[in-house]
């Protein structure tokens, strides 16, 4: 059973992670999407809030599980049994910087890295973008999943934001 972990900070989920997940799905068993805590960062939405959101985004599709994770991400993919790590790339700008860390997460830790590029329609879309959006008090639509706009709305309008 082929499986891959697809780590990321998903703050919040947008239409190219979940893109990015349905063709995974397609290429793997078992796809196991992990919201990664980064103690550095003061993110919008917490991990247990995330990994809501990406249920429902992903609810229908078999084979796909979504988690938390904290620490080193090759202990996550070891701990979950993944062969494979998954990166999207929307650009040039990202393919750099993911080669160092796969070719870092292949010698530190023996796990290889399939990068993905986003669909050329959600290429521009990025969980940065989605928060400016909602903080300004725009519609996240087409930037989201419907499955999860009015959550964000709401969460952000109690926020004041």
């Amino acid at each position: 059973m082929s499986t891959c972990l697809f780590p990321g900070s998903f703050d919040p989920p947008t239409m190219g992670h979940v893109d990015l997940i349905r063709r995974a799905a397609k290429l793997f068993d078992r796809v196991i999407v992990a919201v990664m805590v980064n103690p550095d960062k003061r993110p919008m939405f917490t991990a247990a809030e995330r990994v809501a959101l990406l249920g429902k985004c992903v609810a229908s599709l078999p084979g796909v599980e979504v988690c938390a994770g904290e620490g080193l991400t090759l202990e996550l993919a070891r701990e979950k049994g993944a062969d494979v790590l998954l990166r999207g790339l929307r650009g040039e700008g990202d393919a750099g910087l993911e080669a160092q860390l796969a070719a870092a997460n292949r010698h530190v830790g023996g796990i290889d890295t399939l990068a993905l590029f986003t669909a050329p329609e959600y290429g521009y879309i990025s969980s940065s973008i989605v928060r400016d959006v909602l903080r300004h008090g725009g519609s996240p639509r087409g930037l989201v999943p419907p499955e999860i706009e009015s959550i964000l709305r709401e969460k952000t309008a109690a926020q004041g934001r």
